[in-house]
This record gives C-alpha cells, structure tokens and sequence, in this order.
C-alpha cells in the first residue's frame, strides 16, 4: 500500500526477483485499457519481467465496481495459492483493500425520492455544500473522498437520509463477502510529505513529455466516452480532457493536475493513518 507516486511498483517488481510472488494490481485507473500514460501503468516490458492480474479488464467507458474487483481479486489470490505462489496485492485504491479484507457492507438500495432531492439541494446549494454536510455527519468517510465526487456524497447522504447511519457506521456493523485470507499489511510512508509532492509534480511533467496528452486525445474521439465517466475521474485524465475542450488554458490544466495528485496523495495518507495492523516503510 502506500500514496501515489511513492514507488510501489518498483519495489513490487524487485520483490518478484526476491521471492516467488504473483502481483496483483489493486487500483481503480489500471483496470481500463488505453490509459497508460497518465496512469503510471507499467509499460510492456516490465509486464514480460513481472506480470500483473487486475490491469487491462475493460473499456474506459465500461462499469467496474468495488463488487466486480472483489470477486476478481479472490479468484486471482486463489490461483495463485494454488501455484503455490505469494499474493502481492500492490495499489493504492483502499475501497478495494478495504472491501478485500473486510468485506461489502449490505448497503441499502437507491432511494430515488431521497436521491432526487438531493439533486435539487445540488443545483440549489452547490456540491460543497453537501460535501461540508457530510464531513459533519460522517467525518471519516468524507476525508477519505474528493470534496468533488458528486456520487459517492450523494450516495453517503442519501444513505444517512434513510437509515439515519453513516456510511462508515453501516460498513462497520454488517459486512458480507468477507474474506478468509489473512492479510499483512506493509504501507510504503514517504519520510517528507513536502518532497513527495515534488515528486508528483516532476512526475506529472514527465509524463507529459510521454505523450499524456495525446494519449487523452485519442480518448475523446471515441464517441462513447463522456468526462463524466469514472475512468475520466482519474488523475490527470480529466483535467486534460477540459484543456482539450478549451474549458481552460495550459497553465490551468497543469496547476489542476499536480494539485488533484497530491490532494489523492492526501487522501490516500489518511487511510492509511487508520488502517489497523499497518506495517510501514519508511521511503527516502
């Protein structure tokens, strides 16, 4: 585990040299094809040298949900016991870890009344307006998502709205799907948050250089792919796709981008801050 841009590939790919380890992506951008650029995807060459599961499933404008992922990474963790191999679950999306090693909490379904009053409260009030309701409900929860992610605090809301639980108090009390591996936990910590956000600055104007860009482009001539989309969600891709649209300047979609990856790095810090039975790294 560890935030993004902190080395957890490198040092996953020198443990397959080490040990006799299949890696197992657990990362919410890598299981689209066509974006690999912005999502630091391993390139074809270190994929010859060590393979991973869970990249590559679907199209960017196809679903893949935490339920999907699940199912997924506990036939791929089964296979590779068999081969008498070690499960290396590398990433840094915690709802997959989290539903992985806890299990799904039996969620209630839609509420349409309630979801469509919200909507309203949206239009009306602005989405940080909600998001800030959240953070008051359910704190833990909403510093561990993007103050912009329309579905999950309307979903965490509405939630709230009909059962009169949090989001975080309903996953605690019933989870189903519950895995029987055990799991140990090793979070790889950057020794200066500072510098890791230099790191993802240098990062990102790498990989522009790469072809980010382009790679961005040639996403937006499919018809099918709307910014809206979760693949377009991800990091970089959005920012870039708004450029394109010239929904803003150069300079805007840079500044936008550097700081959408250190706020997920944020983000991804405060999981890990409350995981339990964490074992951390300490990264130079």
């Amino acid at each position: 585990m560890g935030p993004t841009g902190i080395g957890k590939t490198d040092l996953a790919i020198s443990l397959v040299e080490q040990l006799p380890c299949s890696i197992i992506s657990v990362d919410s951008a890598l299981v689209y094809r066509h974006m690999n650029i912005g999502t630091a995807k391993p390139t074809p060459d270190r994929l010859i040298k060590a393979p991973h599961a869970l990249i590559d499933l679907c199209e960017p404008n196809e679903p893949y949900s935490v339920g999907k992922f699940l199912i997924d990474a506990q036939k791929t963790i089964k296979q590779a016991l068999r081969e008498k191999r070690i499960p290396l679950l590398v990433g840094g999306t915690f709802m997959y870890f989290r539903a992985l090693q806890m299990g799904l909490a039996d969620l209630p379904s839609a509420q349409n009344e309630i979801r469509q009053t919200l909507t309203e409260q949206i239009k009306q009030q602005g989405l940080v307006t909600l998001y800030q309701r959240l953070h008051q409900i359910d704190p833990d929860y909403a510093a561990c998502i993007h103050p912009h992610d329309r579905q999950r605090i309307q979903r965490a809301l509405e939630i709230y709205a009909h059962t009169g639980k949090t989001r975080t108090q309903l996953m605690q009390i019933d989870r189903q799907n519950h895995s029987n591996f055990s799991f140990y936990n090793i979070a790889l910590m950057p020794v200066d948050r500072a510098q890791l956000y230099t790191t993802l600055t240098q990062r990102f104007h790498s990989m522009i250089q790469k072809g980010f860009i382009e790679e961005v482009r040639s996403l937006t001539q499919h018809n099918d792919l709307r910014e809206d989309l979760p693949a377009m969600r991800a990091v970089g891709y959005r920012q870039i796709w708004q450029y394109l649209s010239k929904q803003s300047s150069y300079a805007q979609m840079e500044e936008l981008s550097v700081r959408a990856s250190c706020q997920l790095a944020k983000r991804q810090l405060t999981w890990l801050r409350n995981w339990p039975d964490i074992h951390s790294l300490i990264k130079n």
